[in-house]
């Protein structure tokens, strides 16, 4: 191993969402440049201008920062651009055709089967010794050793080996002399002093042909690690197109930036013990890639789920209160700005915050609060609203009416001689009362949730829900 002080680099393409895979690749970067007292490149490789967004750059940015890598940390270098090195790029071609490690090859893909017989073999090598120069059309093909083997220095794989005629020569720069990935990324790799290279399997191809394109340019190719790749529940490769896969959509639906950084660490590596849930920091000081597996790891959302519950749970009051911010305004609030009132969210917070798995829940919780009526759940109406519940409802109103100190306890009591006297245990009798006050069966504890909705409204709402009984029976 080179005692030359270590530099990983992360080089995501700006052409979509941030996908979960990569956040896991960033965060093992992250953890290697940071337990090191390394450096952790970002370059942005932005060279497929067709598919290119701005936008997607800042979302690359503003997600890496979510789960903790962001500039303001000493570790942190960049962004750099590929296509602001392309001179570098087609420097490195012309470099390696002048050394003769590169050729130029006007062979078409016809002319490739009509020799082969075959459209999947590779590229058989007619133009090696042709002595073609650069011509518009013409693409520049690196030659590879004919013999021998390339031995890949894999922390995660050990050290696979290539046997070198089994490398096609393959493509550096096209055409129009406009590099390709291979090239660009190894020149970039060179110049940044890139020491480790960590990135997901389906890289792995192309290390053989990175590495002999590295020697070729006079350098000492980086120690490489290849991660395992990322499955859904049916062992499939994550795929954007089947699975939900944006870093961005899971933090959009309520999942804590903290769950995700330790849930995705986890994702093909573990600590050596049964824990699991603990702060990034310990996990980044715990973490080896060379402890990295090699089998698929799979993204189980269930999981997931109930990482972020255990995380929700051990915010501070204020903490879950803030947290909970983005979902309690439009567009996800139902109910008018100005009806929303803090101090009652904050009194019902710690009763909601036991019970959510998802930030996102939140609105659904707490909605009874903030409306003039309850939400129409017909569901939640018709497994309350059976037989009897127009009496529950009757009754339950005359006695609360009653109520002297408007207390959970006293509330509580007061449904469980309703309940008694119509020969229901608690849970039967509150069911249409749960219905009526909060517009749903499933929710906070129904008792303390009367008591901060206060006499008036609760009264209000079991009048309606006693009407409307009446009327759909009538």
């Amino acid at each position: 191993m080179s005692t030359a002080p270590v530099r990983v680099r992360f080089a995501p393409s700006p052409t979509g969402m941030f996908h979960v895979g990569g956040a896991r690749s960033a965060l093992y970067n992250w953890a290697v440049a940071r337990q090191s007292g390394g450096t952790f490149v970002l370059r942005i490789e932005d060279t497929d201008a067709a598919r290119n967004k701005p936008e997607w750059i800042d979302g690359i940015i503003s997600a890496l920062a979510a789960i903790g890598i962001h500039e303001e940390d000493a570790a942190f270098e960049g962004p750099y651009f590929q296509s602001h090195n392309a001179d570098r790029h087609r420097e490195a071609g012309l470099q390696l055709f002048a050394a003769g490690r590169a050729y130029y090859c006007d062979c078409s893909r016809e002319q490739l089967k009509e020799r082969t017989g075959s459209d999947h073999l590779g590229y058989d090598g007619f133009c090696r010794d042709r002595g073609l120069a650069f011509e518009e059309g013409r693409a520049l093909r690196f030659r590879t050793p004919d013999e021998g083997e390339t031995v890949v220095v894999d922390l995660v794989r050990g050290e696979p080996a290539f046997p070198n005629n089994a490398i096609e020569d393959f493509v550096i720069a096209r055409g129009d002399g406009s590099p390709v990935f291979l090239i660009a990324n190894v020149v970039d790799d060179l110049d940044e002093g890139i020491t480790q290279v960590i990135r997901g399997e389906e890289h792995l191809s192309n290390t053989p042909k990175q590495q002999l394109l590295w020697e070729a340019l006079g350098a000492k190719p980086p120690v490489w690690a290849h991660l395992p790749v990322i499955v859904n529940e049916k062992r499939q490769k994550l795929s954007k197109r089947r699975d939900k896969v944006a870093l961005e959509d899971y933090l959009a639906e309520g999942f804590l930036p903290e769950a995700m950084v330790n849930y995705l660490m986890l994702l093909g590596w573990g600590p050596g013990d049964d824990r699991e849930i603990m702060p990034h920091e310990e996990l980044e000081q715990l973490f080896r890639i060379e402890d990295v597996n090699t089998a698929p790891a799979f993204f189980d959302v269930k999981k997931l789920t109930a990482f972020n519950g255990d995380y929700i749970r051990a915010l501070s009051p204020e903490q879950f209160a803030n947290a909970c911010a983005p979902w309690l305004v439009a567009p996800y609030a139902p109910w008018a700005p100005e009806a929303f009132d803090r101090n009652l969210f904050e009194a019902v917070a710690p009763l909601a915050q036991t019970r959510l798995a998802l930030l996102s829940e939140i609105t659904s919780y707490v909605d009874f609060l903030f409306l003039d009526e309850p939400v129409e759940d017909e569901a939640s109406w018709n497994k309350a609203m059976k037989a009897g519940a127009g009496d529950i409802l009757s009754d339950t109103r005359a006695e609360l009416a009653t109520v002297a100190d408007w207390k959970a306890d006293d509330l509580k009591a007061v449904l469980f001689a309703v309940g008694e006297k119509h020969g229901l245990k608690l849970g039967k009798a509150q069911a249409p009362i749960r219905v009526a006050v909060t517009g749903r069966t499933i929710g906070l504890p129904l008792f303390e949730s009367m008591e901060l909705l206060g006499r008036d409204r609760v009264l209000a709402r079991l009048d309606a829900a006693a009407k409307k009984l009446a009327a759909t029976q009538a």
